[in-house]
């Protein structure tokens, strides 16, 4: 029986360059999108998947997210303080290992969004993760039916998905959808300092333990001001 994470990450510490002008005043975790800060799609998500606790790490205008989460009780919030190093979203990761224990955890980009299917995909890769087989489980997202996006996709998937890296010059029809499911224990020997989660990524495909589900819904990537738009327009049509 598979043990539900009850613990997350979620990245907050990004400067959002490409959402300028919007981040200039405003960290990139706290703007709208169909009325909600990114950060609180994402927290809400945590919250509906039975998390009890989140750490969110901020670097670039962190008294904004941290005073915005102070209240938060569902996923109670602990925060992860790099305002004064720049760590990536390897380090990040390693720095909050003591807040999220020994056991998997969701790990989830506060800029990702996505509309679920007809359950949450979140429960969908508790219930899909296997500790015996796997170390790192992303949720991966069709590029054909993806809204913001517009690159060559990162992995391709074999049907008991198991990831297979896209390599240069190829397209694959799967992009990462910026929430996973992580064992804390492929950090044991990760670098010091500064380094990209994408490296933990490599390893575990090198080993064969990165596999991927794929994301029953709509995901959107919010990466500019102008993608915005479109995220908005999406999340209209799945209530409407």
């Amino acid at each position: 029986m598979p043990v539900k994470p009850t613990k997350a990450m979620v990245l907050a510490a990004g400067l959002g360059l490409r959402m300028r002008p919007l981040t200039e005043r405003m960290p990139k975790p706290l703007v709208p999108v169909a009325g909600r800060p990114l950060l609180d799609h994402a927290l809400d998500k945590l919250a509906d998947a039975d998390v009890t606790e989140a750490v969110v790490n901020v670097h670039y205008l962190p008294d904004q997210i941290i005073d915005h989460v102070a209240s938060r009780k569902h996923p109670r919030v602990i925060v992860s303080d790099e305002r004064d190093q720049v760590l990536g979203t390897g380090g990040g990761v390693v720095k909050a290992l003591p807040m999220l224990g020994n056991a998997p955890f969701f790990h989830v980009n506060s800029d990702t969004l996505w509309i679920d299917g007809v359950r949450s995909n979140l429960a969908r890769l508790a219930e899909t993760f296997d500790p015996a087989r796997m170390d790192i489980l992303l949720l991966m997202a069709p590029t054909a039916s993806s809204i913001g996006y517009s690159g060559s996709g990162d992995y391709g998937m074999l049907p008991d998905g198991a990831l297979r890296k896209r390599r240069e010059n190829q397209v694959v029809p799967f992009v990462y959808a910026g929430a996973a499911i992580i064992s804390p224990a492929i950090f044991a020997d990760a670098p010091k300092g500064a380094f990209s989660l994408t490296r933990m990524f490599d390893r575990a495909n090198e080993q064969e333990r990165l596999f991927g589900l794929r994301l029953d819904g709509v995901w959107m990537h919010v990466g500019t001001p102008d993608a915005i738009g479109a995220a908005e327009e999406a999340f209209l049509e799945s209530v409407a």
